[in-house]
């Protein structure tokens, strides 16, 4: 007689588990996303499928399969997880036990669209697909190829696409269409490149969704257990921050002047120079005492424009600009915490 082993209940685990893609890009991105964010994951070997964060020692780090992240964050065998927004409407069910935590990590960026052969030159948006569905001889179900089951179905139910016939693959699609192993594909599409390549076309209005890394938790793990809840938070001010400063920089100038009120009027005169709140003004010593009514100011600007930040750094006298990126910005409360709280019921 076979020996049976007790299977442990999700909600007695001590252990915090994170779930991450374990493979493509989106794995090597969001271990990149975490690294930025001083949160390396050890991953001792890369056959190992558990990881762990030395920032946040109490963590256990799984890679699964993008589908499985979802599935497991949803079912409390894991607690929170990254994963493409694509992959949480697809896998998260019926329910409400999948939250998102942070709807835009900066990354993965696609869409999910139809794509038909570019011979089908009469058809370029779904209410042309729908006309041939339902005029095709004999009515043959249009066969459509997708990983998407879920969200193709619901589509073509709201656009009147019918009748046709859902096909499941695994691997590339592109080829389906010209193997005559389906008649139009359902997929992600990043550049475009690829369908292009395997001469196909995106329908004008066939875009199901837009799609991006995506941080999510289980909703009981969250509400029920307070330490699930500051990792998530602790996790989130992380991201806040770094996504905050990745887009600016920090700007050190020196300046004349006879005050520092007077240096912040020469600032404010200029349309780009308030940084996030107003310059930080200090007075720089000189070797030469008499030499006075030098100051450093401060300022964070976007990254974009800079050339012209800088221009208008020189019209109000500044000189010896440096320029630095910058790792972080925190807020004093991020708004998606707030709202985190505020869909768990726990304001």
């Amino acid at each position: 007689m076979s020996q049976q082993f007790p299977q442990p209940e999700n909600n007695h685990r001590t252990e915090i588990r994170l779930a991450l893609p374990s493979k493509g890009r989106m794995e090597s991105e969001t271990l990149s996303l975490l690294q930025e964010c001083g949160l390396a994951v050890n991953k001792v070997n890369p056959r190992q499928y558990i990881a762990h964060i030395a920032e946040i020692p109490n963590l256990e780090v799984w890679f699964q399969r993008s589908a499985d992240v979802v599935r497991k964050v949803r079912d409390g065998d894991v607690d929170l997880g990254i994963v493409g927004y694509d992959t949480v409407v697809e896998y998260r069910g019926p329910g409400d036990e999948v939250v998102v935590i942070h709807d835009a990590l900066g990354y993965g960026h696609c869409r999910l669209s139809i794509a038909v052969p570019e011979e089908w030159r009469d058809i370029n948006t779904v209410q042309d697909l729908a006309a041939l569905a339902a005029t095709r001889p004999e009515r043959r179900p249009l066969r459509v190829v997708s990983k998407y089951e879920r969200q193709t179905a619901a589509f073509f139910e709201r656009h009147n696409v019918r009748p046709y016939r859902l096909l499941h693959a695994d691997g590339a699609l592109e080829a389906a269409p010209h193997m005559g192993s389906a008649d139009f594909i359902v997929d992600l599409v990043s550049s475009g490149v690829t369908l292009r390549e395997n001469r196909l076309k995106e329908l004008k209005d066939g875009k199901l969704l837009d799609s991006q890394a995506v941080f999510i938790g289980n909703r009981t793990a969250l509400t029920e257990r307070p330490e699930v809840l500051a990792i998530a938070r602790e996790m989130l001010e992380r991201f806040e921050a770094h996504l905050r400063a990745s887009d600016h920089y920090a700007i050190i100038a020196n300046m004349r002047g006879d005050s520092p009120e007077e240096v912040a009027r020469k600032v404010f005169s200029q349309p780009n120079l308030g940084g996030l709140q107003g310059p930080t003004i200090s007075r720089v010593y000189l070797r030469d005492e008499s030499d006075t009514g030098w100051y450093a100011i401060t300022i964070v600007v976007k990254k974009q424009g800079l050339h012209g930040v800088i221009q208008q750094i020189r019209a109000i006298g500044g000189s010896g600009v440096l320029v630095m990126p910058i790792t972080y910005i925190f807020e004093e409360e991020p708004p998606r915490w707030l709202k985190l709280l505020e869909t768990l019921g726990l304001e």
